[in-house]
């Protein structure tokens, strides 16, 4: 990732609520004699552990393909991201960017157990679930517990603590205020390029949370 001062984002709480707010994650690996190989999946804190720890699941075989603990992985969490068009900057010469939050996490993942695994499944399902007015839980009735104890051998579970991640967070810091406010407010309103999360996200990284 190009370092740039401007974007710098090394907060390592700032980074557990990037991957809090945005679970859909893509993992890679480099494989000896095969090279990269990446997957996407869905992953959750370890909100009791000290530091940056991720749990999630891969469906087999992609533990195979990734060797899954026997290396060192890469997993890549996406913030809100879109285009920004210099037309909204009201200044000139202007150009068109792209502003976006993004950290990549490091660590050698540590196979569960098919008990610690089936944990981590019902974590994950009740994370996504409990929002909903009739969550669908894994332990719901019996027999949908017992299916689920069925399908939790298709799967591997890990849990990989972070030993070091790079992050950048570009949200239009290098210009002035009032281009900020007008960026925010474009993102904002209706059209091709309306984003809602983005614009919140820069109005939180600008201190301008009443625009939220």
């Amino acid at each position: 990732m190009r370092p740039n001062p401007d974007y710098a984002f090394d907060d390592a709480e700032g980074i557990r609520a990037l991957v809090r707010e945005n679970p859909w994650a893509t993992i890679v690996s480099f494989v000896p004699g095969k090279g990269l190989v990446s997957s996407h999946y869905p992953i959750l804190l370890d909100e009791d552990a000290d530091g940056i720890v991720i749990v999630s699941h891969v469906g087999r075989p992609d533990e195979r393909l990734h060797e899954l603990g026997q290396h060192d992985a890469m997993v890549i969490v996406y913030g809100p991201q879109g285009y920004v068009s210099p037309s909204w900057y009201d200044t000139s010469p202007a150009v068109p960017t792209w502003n976006f939050a993004v950290a990549h996490l490091h660590g050698t993942p540590e196979i569960l157990s098919d008990e610690e695994n089936l944990q981590v499944l019902e974590r994950l399902v009740a994370h996504f679930e409990n929002p909903l007015p009739e969550p669908y839980l894994m332990n719901r009735t019996l027999e949908n517990a017992d299916y689920a104890a069925r399908i939790v051998h298709g799967t591997v579970g890990f849990r990989m603590r972070v030993d070091r991640f790079e992050a950048k967070e570009k949200m239009s810091q290098d210009k002035p205020a009032e281009v900020v406010d007008r960026v925010i407010d474009a993102l904002k309103s209706p059209g091709p390029y309306e984003n809602p999360r983005l614009a919140a996200r820069m109005s939180h990284v600008h201190g301008r949370e009443e625009s939220a």
